[in-house]
């Protein structure tokens, strides 16, 4: 077995049983439409950092992170309950950057693309004629 599973085990039970915590248990405004996108946990199972991303504005994204930071409490001593482990992780809620820099990236692609087509629709150029070495002139 590797020596990293259990850490991935455990975190991908936490953030499926936080998904339905924060769906169905807790009630704060500030949280919004949110969604948990993946869990890193320290080898000694410790710390556990969940990753989110949230529609809005900056500002909706730190209403989202203090809403999260005031709901830690509440949902680290229900994850002690629903999760078998000896102590409860200590939980860090972190905006996932990553997200928002693949559409980022997927756009800039998407944009080269249609510029390359409408370029090559434009001016396109008849191929010449490949040029052969092996043929003699005289």
């Amino acid at each position: 077995m590797a020596q990293g599973s259990r850490p991935e085990r455990v975190g991908e039970e936490i953030r499926e049983e936080l998904s339905d915590l924060l769906a169905r248990e807790v009630h704060d405004p500030g949280i919004g439409f949110i969604t948990l996108t993946r869990t890193k946990v320290s080898p000694d199972l410790q710390l556990v950092r969940v990753y989110y991303t949230t529609m809005g504005d900056e500002k909706a994204r730190k209403d989202t992170q203090r809403a999260l930071e005031r709901a830690t409490p509440f949902l680290r001593r229900h994850i002690g309950a629903r999760v078998r482990l000896r102590r409860v992780p200590e939980l860090r809620f972190t905006f996932d950057e990553s997200v928002e820099n693949q559409a980022r990236i997927e756009k800039i692609l998407v944009d080269l693309a249609e510029e390359r087509k409408a370029r090559g629709e434009a001016d396109s150029p008849e191929p010449a004629a490949p040029e052969r070495d092996d043929e003699d002139p005289t």
